[in-house]
């Protein structure tokens, strides 16, 4: 099954940053609102932000406004997720996929680990 392919996660400080990239395929990318999830230790799944296929339309779970922003490029079918003023809270395995329902398999993820 196609999956999206994450990468860009490491090793940060505190109030350092990571850009995240995610190459997903063809028209499910690109007629889709996708999205960013993450998942800490013991934790779900949750959703981290979001945007519609334009780019134009973009939304962000509270504990990241105004420290994420989330783009996509969808001549290259890849979305992107700049991090900035990450916490040891964001630490987690981040996933890209569709918002809702996944229409993807999950993909590997990349780790994310903020500490000093």
């Amino acid at each position: 099954q196609v999956q999206p392919v994450e990468a860009g996660g490491g090793l940060v400080q505190p109030g350092g940053s990571l850009r995240l990239s995610c190459a997903a395929s063809g028209r499910t990318f690109r007629w889709n609102v996708m999205a960013w999830y993450r998942q800490a230790p013991g934790n779900e799944r949750e959703i981290v932000a979001t945007i519609n296929w334009n780019g134009g339309i973009t939304t962000y779970t509270d504990y990241v406004k105004g420290r994420f922003t989330i783009s996509r490029d969808s001549a290259k079918n890849t979305e992107y997720l700049q991090m900035n003023s990450l916490k040891p809270e964001d630490t987690a395995i981040y996933y890209c996929n569709t918002r809702g329902a996944p229409a993807y398999s999950w993909g590997q993820g990349t780790q994310v680990t903020v500490s000093s």
